[in-house]
């Protein structure tokens, strides 16, 4: 297993208290069927899409790749009967996801450090990889997909959803818009976004069958002022955690994001697989 190389630890180290007083306690984005949604309700809906795709039952094994700080996983426990291994390479995700998950007397959970593109676990070993808004920060997303099909049983399931990228940016563009990608790279820590088509791809190349694509940006673009709502909640105590800048650098991502979304560069989808059943465990 390797962890050194992945240079997004120490960001979500330093911002995973702030992140909870500003995307909410999943640390993700929100699925808004009338966009009048509340946050958290939104995040639960998201959640919940990735759920039905997954097709839980009592017993499953599942993986969950890129945890944070767990209140997904803890949930398909508690609903679902199935156990969830929980894995990042921020020591403090694993730390706060396990605290919580006794605090709140969650069994069938479990958090460790590992590195989702070489993941040091067992072959065959899972009936689900779970991969929620954390592969656009491995830049080998090739090899994670690799790996979730590795460790999945023949016939188990992968789920993932993500910011994902829906045109090509040309490189004058790009130059252009540095400032705007240096403030999201601030905010939000390295990370590339790759088209529905190249996940599908990456997933048929791992050797899944089945796969399914399906975009959500519609329906996620209302994270957006939640986000700013939230800020101007808890400014002052996001300024303690994280400083002037980093609260300045989040708002102006929130802006920068919105209009990423609206002109059509940026935006959100799902992708499920499913391991060949004939494929050797």
């Amino acid at each position: 297993m390797t962890t050194e190389h992945y240079a997004p630890a120490a960001h979500y180290d330093r911002v995973t208290e702030a992140w909870g007083l500003l995307l909410g306690a999943e640390l993700h984005y929100g699925y808004f069927a009338t966009r009048q949604e509340p946050l958290p309700v939104a995040t639960r809906a998201l959640t919940s899409q990735l759920i039905e795709a997954a097709q839980l039952r009592p017993g499953l094994e599942v993986l969950d790749v890129g945890c944070g700080t767990g209140e997904p996983a803890r949930r398909l426990a508690r609903e679902f009967g199935v156990r969830v291994l929980g894995i990042t390479t921020s020591e403090v995700g694993v730390a706060t996801a396990t605290e919580i998950s006794r605090a709140e007397g969650v069994d069938g959970v479990r958090f460790e450090v590992r590195d989702g593109t070489d993941n040091g676990l067992p072959d065959a070993r899972f009936d689900r990889a779970w991969v929620m808004e954390s592969s656009h920060l491995m830049p080998d997303r090739p090899a994670l997909l690799r790996e979730c099909a590795r460790v999945l049983a023949p016939g188990g399931r992968l789920v993932l959803c993500d910011i994902i990228r829906r045109r090509e940016i040309p490189f004058a563009e790009l130059r252009e818009r540095r400032h705007e990608f240096a403030v999201l790279r601030a905010a939000f820590g390295a990370a590339r976004m790759d088209a529905l088509t190249q996940y599908a791809e990456y997933a048929a190349a791992a050797g899944m069958v089945g796969v399914v694509t399906r975009d959500i940006t519609a329906e996620t673009l209302p994270t957006f002022d939640r986000w700013q709502a939230n800020l101007d909640e808890h400014r002052d105590r996001v300024v303690e955690l994280i400083g002037d800048q980093g609260a300045a650098d989040f708002e102006e991502s929130v802006r920068i994001l919105r209009n990423l979304w609206l002109d059509g560069t940026l935006g959100y989808g799902l992708v499920t697989a499913v391991r060949d059943a004939g494929a050797p465990a």
